[in-house]
């Protein structure tokens, strides 16, 4: 199977970052605007959490509805149908302090999952986010399902905050 769509239009993303200080990024706003009510928020600041409106972004780019609050990680965790394992694309969701992260499966290691995802250092990136911390695996309905890539420990550190 090919790549799933929202991961395509995701990868292009790669390196879009939020303006540090009192400005905006005005590609993230397009993203918040573009999902209209679908957020749950008026969103009007890169600097409020971004990585539900990333990952709502990709899935809207790829012709599918996201949730009802599509800025709330957590929401993320009742969307679509659930997996036991992971596979390319998956929406991952996460605890962490102060809330939750979402992000796509791009792969995984013994201890983790490699996390593309909005919001991860303030800028869309890949990340090592700790299996230990993932509270739902989800995947689009009526989608074949994509690959898993399962790689070898790498030593690469492991995020503790997407914030």
């Amino acid at each position: 199977m090919s790549k799933p769509p929202w991961m395509t239009f995701a990868e292009q993303q790669l390196g879009t970052a939020e303006v540090p200080g009192p400005g905006n990024n005005p590609k993230i706003l397009q993203w918040a605007a573009r999902l209209g009510s679908k957020l749950g928020i008026a969103y009007r600041e890169d600097a409020t959490p971004w990585c539900g409106v990333f990952v709502g972004m990709c899935i809207a780019a790829a012709g599918l509805q996201p949730p009802g609050i599509a800025v709330r990680a957590k929401s993320w965790a009742l969307w679509g149908q659930e997996l036991r394992t992971p596979c390319e694309g998956a929406v991952l969701v996460f605890e962490r302090p102060g809330g939750g992260h979402v992000g796509f499966y791009a792969a995984e290691r013994p201890d983790a999952y490699l996390v593309l995802g909005g919001n991860q250092g303030d800028k869309v990136s890949k990340a090592w986010i700790a299996k230990s911390r993932c509270i739902a695996i989800r995947w689009a309905p009526g989608v074949p399902l994509g690959k898993r890539i399962v790689l070898a420990a790498n030593g690469q550190p492991v995020s503790t905050n997407e914030a």
